[in-house]
């Protein structure tokens, strides 16, 4: 199959305005060497009607790529224990982990069972990370207490509480240095 070429006459010559490159006239009108327009239009353009996109939900596989990634090293495996563990490549991982790849809902349940985590675990995003790590910290009683009543606290007393905390800390962590010494 042959193609034809254009007769070189018939073709165009143009300089681009930006590089001076002279170059015959491309399809797309752009520049070979720097992709601006070659043809500048005086005349200005009316603003076209753009129909906007709907609002795309944060990306799901970068917030399962990165508690792959963090999980993993938290157990202390490589990419290729972790693909072993799968029966997967480790290429597959890898692709997991930099977010080239989303996990289908099967190698999700198998690469939570590989990391030895509950699927909910691999597709949390942050609000669901920070209400567990609230949820830890108030299961704490003293803790618990004292969140309820900061807010009846004026930012004075809050400081103070804070100070008087921070300096019965250091106290008694200079007491238990003098204590093994």
């Amino acid at each position: 199959m042959a193609t034809t070429l254009p007769c070189v006459e018939t073709r165009d010559v143009v300089r681009c305005e930006y590089c001076r490159l002279v170059q015959f006239q491309t399809s797309n009108s752009l520049c070979r060497k720097c992709h601006k327009p070659l043809i500048v239009d005086d005349v200005p353009r009316l603003p076209q009607l753009v129909a906007s996109q709907p609002a795309s939900p944060p990306d799901v596989g970068l917030h399962v790529a990165q508690q792959v990634r963090e999980i993993r090293k938290a157990r202390h495996l490589s990419q290729r224990q972790l693909a072993g563990r799968m029966m997967v490549p480790r290429t597959y991982i890898s692709k997991i982990e930099n977010g080239k790849a989303i996990p289908t809902l099967g190698s999700l349940e198998r690469l939570a069972s590989a990391l030895g985590v509950n699927i909910t675990q691999l597709v949390r995003d942050e609000r669901g990370r920070r209400d567990e790590e609230i949820a830890a910290i108030l299961s704490d009683p003293f803790l618990a207490e004292v969140a309820a009543l900061l807010p009846n606290l004026s930012a004075v007393h809050r400081t103070l509480f804070s100070g008087a905390v921070r300096d019965a800390a250091t106290r008694d962590a200079a007491m238990g240095q003098r204590r093994m010494a």
